[in-house]
């Protein structure tokens, strides 16, 4: 973790991620953001996810509504928002400021999970070629932000995308399939994937979500 020396702006936010450092602060009211590059890099890797039984019907129950893209900025401001166990966040205004700014570029992207109109949970990260830099989720009700993570990697999986980066593993993702990788191991597949073509899909339709999700069940019975 090293101070940083010249203004962030998100091109050379887009820079460090594609070399594999992003940027934190210490805290909601912190007035200063660090660049992290783990020695030990959490991915989820998209051909091996673990879906289980119960959260794959409630994927298809249609018991939330699943947008992307629709509202970054309330995303965002739910993430950095306190929840319990979690009193403080990583995401000062600087980082706001960075990823709003980023997303209106078309670099950022956001899953919306709302249930009787109001928005119960979602995740955002960034895009670069076919990577996606998954930067943080919140939950309001049970399993939305897990329904947003499922709704992520179809996505991902639908639109070519290689690498779905988690920066840390901790117990919930790994649940999921997630796991760590040597430094060097993700920067070699960091550097595949950021010139790769893929797609981010702003819709999916049904049918491409029931697709997917019967092969994710399949992925995760092997």
């Amino acid at each position: 973790m090293s101070r940083r020396a010249l203004p962030i702006t998100p091109d050379l936010v887009l820079r460090a991620y594609r070399a594999g450092l992003f940027p934190m602060a210490e805290g909601r009211r912190s007035g200063r953001l660090y660049w992290l590059d783990p020695k030990m890099r959490g991915v989820l890797p998209l051909d091996h996810f673990h879906l289980p039984r119960r959260l794959r019907r409630t994927v298809l129950s249609g018991r939330f509504e699943v947008t992307a893209d629709t509202d970054f900025a309330a995303v965002l401001a739910g993430c950095a928002a306190p929840a319990p166990g979690r009193e403080d966040s990583w995401i000062n205004a600087e980082i706001e400021d960075l990823f709003n700014a980023l997303h209106s570029m078309g670099h950022a992207h956001s899953i919306e999970v709302r249930q009787d109109g109001a928005l119960v949970g979602g995740l955002y990260g960034i895009r670069i070629g076919g990577a996606f830099f998954g930067e943080s989720m919140f939950s309001r009700v049970t399993d939305a932000s897990k329904v947003a993570l499922v709704h992520l990697v179809v996505r991902l999986r639908r639109g070519g995308f290689t690498v779905l980066d988690t920066q840390f593993l901790n117990e919930h993702l790994a649940r999921f399939g997630a796991t760590e990788i040597p430094q060097a191991e993700y920067r070699a597949q960091l550097a595949r994937a950021v010139d790769q073509p893929a797609t981010w899909l702003t819709t999916l339709s049904s049918e491409a979500l029931s697709e997917e999700v019967a092969a994710l069940r399949e992925s995760s019975r092997g």
